[in-house]
């Protein structure tokens, strides 16, 4: 993982989204491209970016690939920005 991927894969408000959807649980490629007015096109190059930056992992099952947040990429993002705001476990008082 690379911090720059995360950021990038980050900016974007649909990749946003799709990391809030997938806080409640896996769901289907088809299930994340319901929700929003683009194509499943895009809808996939998006879930790609994500895979990417590690934020997500699939599945596949059959003939369909679930995806599922990763938390712990997202953790270690929390935990840096939390040590740059000066809120680190190794504050110095």
């Amino acid at each position: 993982m690379s911090l720059q991927n995360t950021m990038r894969a980050l900016a974007d408000p649909i990749r946003r989204e799709i990391l809030n959807m997938l806080r409640s649980g896996r769901m289907s490629a088809g299930e994340i491209t319901e929700h929003f007015d683009v194509t499943a096109a895009a809808i996939s190059r998006h879930l790609s970016v994500l895979r990417e930056a590690d934020l997500i992992r699939d599945t596949r099952e059959g003939k369909y690939i679930y995806y599922d947040l990763n938390a712990s990429v997202l953790e270690e993002i929390m935990l840096w920005i939390s040590e740059l705001k000066g809120e680190g476990a190794n504050d110095e008082n």
